[in-house]
């Protein structure tokens, strides 16, 4: 009996194992069916499924994202311009301001304070998702900022809001993707809906993730949400900066040759000094004072009171007014980069938000104006260069400062452009603005 069982149980197990082979080998032969009559494999055809998808998704952030980044831009610019009128009355508030920042973090989402961090972690598969308290939390975080006189930008904060949509969309979507395509494909949108600079949104989001690698996959649904979150942006009033450049640097001879390399060490220098001053400040900031709220409440007094006895609180806000004064040919001291610098960095390493891009515009177009008047060379030239290479330099990339030179310049000075941002990302040393940033392995490296 007990042998008549063992025979059943193994007679059953086989014919189980056999149904189990040839439902496979079914599923098989109508795989290579559908491949003989389309010519495309069953892996193929999910893939273009799931790029017509991202395709699809993309248009819906894009302008998503881009009404949002309207919402915020227009208004950053309406508090800039009332801070610049009554900004001996709201400076001294600033202390306030950074502990109203503090509590509201502390009481709706304390791991939104990572911001940019969050964004490389789950680009880099560390975390699963970025909260949605984030969006609101950031923008009106870099309202308060700029209201009361912290000197900061804003780029960081629409690649948070982009990178958060789309991340969060494909997510709840179902979109099972083994790259961060969706990511990048937001933060492409929400850099190219704030600046109006679509292609060099695109490659920013693929290169700053990585340093040294770019994801290709993402590039035609970044491309797509970059230029629809530009022009919906662009059609809601958002307006772009630009400058006609029509002088041209003549690199024909050897000492403009020379020059042109002295000023891409020089913007080089320039970026790496940000970045690492202000990965070593927030480091000390913290492990000096760990409690946020006494950390932002405690050193906003002295950064106050410097911000408002420096030349009528010229260094407050997004730098625009040094940009400004870059091209338009207003008073630049040979100063004023340095100190922009520096203060940028106080406001951020304590706490304060805002991003980092919009004051290495200022810092590297006042700095390009400096150097210029040393080398006899045209001062909106020098500054348009020294406006790409820095930012380039800081943020450890290479492509995206060459196309913002580009679209925001035009390409008299392409040539010019590209070696000074080429030396300036030579010269960085590999640092960047966010700390969060990895370095990618050759092939040839030990991992």
């Amino acid at each position: 009996m007990i042998m008549q069982g063992m025979s059943q149980i193994r007679e059953a197990y086989f014919i189980s194992f056999r149904g189990e082979i040839n439902q496979k080998n079914m599923e098989e032969r109508e795989n290579e069916m559908k491949q003989k009559k389309t010519g495309i494999s069953a892996e193929k055809q999910e893939q273009w499924i799931l790029q017509g998808k991202y395709v699809i998704l993309a248009v819906l952030v894009g302008i998503c994202v881009g009404i949002v980044d309207t919402i915020f831009g227009r208004g950053l610019l309406a508090i800039s311009d009332f801070r610049e009128q009554y900004y001996r009355y709201l400076l001294p508030i600033l202390p306030v301001a950074g502990l109203a920042i503090g509590w509201m973090y502390q009481r709706f989402s304390s791991l939104s304070l990572k911001g940019m961090t969050l964004v490389f972690e789950v680009g880099q598969k560390k975390r699963e998702e970025i909260p949605l308290a984030l969006v609101p939390l950031v923008m009106i975080g870099t309202w308060i900022t700029h209201l009361f006189g912290g000197s900061a930008g804003r780029e960081g904060v629409a690649v948070q809001i982009g990178a958060t949509l789309s991340h969060e969309t494909g997510r709840r979507l179902h979109i099972k993707e083994t790259k961060p395509v969706m990511l990048i494909t937001g933060m492409a949108a929400g850099f190219g809906g704030l600046f109006q600079t679509p292609l060099a949104a695109v490659f920013f989001a693929m290169e700053v993730i990585v340093a040294g690698y770019v994801e290709y996959d993402a590039l035609l649904p970044a491309l797509i949400a970059s230029y629809t979150a530009s022009t919906t942006s662009h059609l809601l009033g958002l307006e772009k900066f630009s400058v006609d450049v029509q002088e041209i640097w003549k690199i024909g001879d050897v000492k403009n040759a020379g020059i042109l390399v002295i000023f891409g060490l020089a913007f080089g220098l320039a970026g790496r000094c940000f970045s690492v001053l202000l990965q070593k400040t927030k480091k000390l900031a913290g492990d000096k004072i760990s409690n946020p709220l006494v950390r932002i409440g405690c050193l906003a007094i002295p950064l106050a009171v410097i911000l408002l006895a420096l030349h009528g609180a010229r260094y407050s806000g997004l730098g625009t007014n040094l940009i400004t004064a870059s091209f338009t040919g207003d008073t630049i001291y040979r100063y004023d980069w340095i100190l922009k610098l520096l203060l940028t960095i106080a406001t951020l390493a304590i706490g304060f938000q805002g991003g980092e891009v919009t004051p290495l515009f200022s810092i590297g177009a006042s700095l390009g104006v400096v150097l210029g008047s040393v080398f006899g060379i045209s001062p909106v030239i020098c500054a348009s260069l020294g406006y790409a290479a820095v930012f380039g330099s800081a943020t450890n990339t290479v492509i995206a400062p060459i196309l913002i030179g580009l679209e925001v310049f035009g390409s008299q000075n392409a040539i010019p452009l590209v070696v000074v941002c080429l030396l300036a990302y030579m010269v960085n040393g590999n640092h960047s603005i966010y700390g969060a940033q990895v370095k990618a392995l050759c092939s040839f490296e030990e991992k």
